[in-house]
């Protein structure tokens, strides 16, 4: 019964919040900052503990599949643009992912963390179920990877539209791929508020990220921390 509660207490958040955003689009409203942040307040204040909240939550994770395979509709609809461009995004998309994992490798390393921390961070930049099985694959903590994951999505959200105006990136294809590798879902979620064909290239991008991490992130670990 608590789990079905809490299931309706994100929904209803998360629908409030999206209908206050389209008739005030500020980012400090954005459904994806408001609605976590509202529903730990509430689950700290009724004191729910997690276990509890997953029983219900979970359907909404389960959901991520069907959504994720429903990417392929627009992929079909635009595969003429995406045909044209993607080795344009391809390279974008691989120097992304390496410039991330080292990145994210270099700067745990400058701030002196743990190993577990630093193994943890490398893979922030791919969606989760992906980014857990490679911090597993290198010694890192699956749990908190999924925060980091979650906080680099919402902060790419949030402030990736204003770094596309402040760069004046004005192509469909550059922005897509700048939001969808570097805040993969969550970024893709809000490439798709663009346009249609920037959601697109941010889907094909996310998943292209998530690709070239697996496949570079434990190379890249064992050469930075032999």
């Amino acid at each position: 019964m608590i789990g079905f509660l809490c299931l309706l207490l994100t929904v209803g958040i998360y629908w409030v919040a999206k209908r206050m955003y389209r008739s005030l689009p500020k980012v400090y409203l954005s459904p994806l900052l408001i609605t976590p942040l509202l529903v730990v307040g509430v689950l700290l204040a009724t004191g729910t503990d997690y276990a509890a909240y997953s029983s219900g939550g979970k359907w909404l994770s389960l959901l991520l599949q069907p959504a994720t395979v429903a990417f392929a509709v627009p992929l079909y609809t635009f595969f003429h643009v995406l045909k044209k461009h993607i080795s344009e995004i391809v390279v974008s998309v691989m120097t992304g992912s390496v410039v991330a994992v080292l990145s994210s490798a270099l700067l745990a390393k400058w701030l002196h963390l743990d190993s577990g921390l630093i193994h943890s961070l490398i893979p922030r930049s791919i969606t989760t179920p992906i980014a857990m099985n490679v911090s597993a694959s290198i010694g890192g903590i699956p749990a908190v990877t999924a925060v980091f994951v979650i906080m680099t999505g919402l902060l790419g959200a949030i402030m990736g539209p204003s770094i596309v105006k402040m760069l004046r990136i004005d192509g469909e294809i550059a922005r897509g791929t700048l939001l969808g590798t570097g805040a993969h879902g969550t970024g893709t979620s809000k490439a798709f508020e663009l346009s249609s064909l920037t959601g697109t290239i941010s889907s094909i991008s996310m998943v292209l990220a998530a690709l070239f991490t697996l496949a570079v992130a434990p190379a890249l670990s064992r050469l930075i921390f032999p």
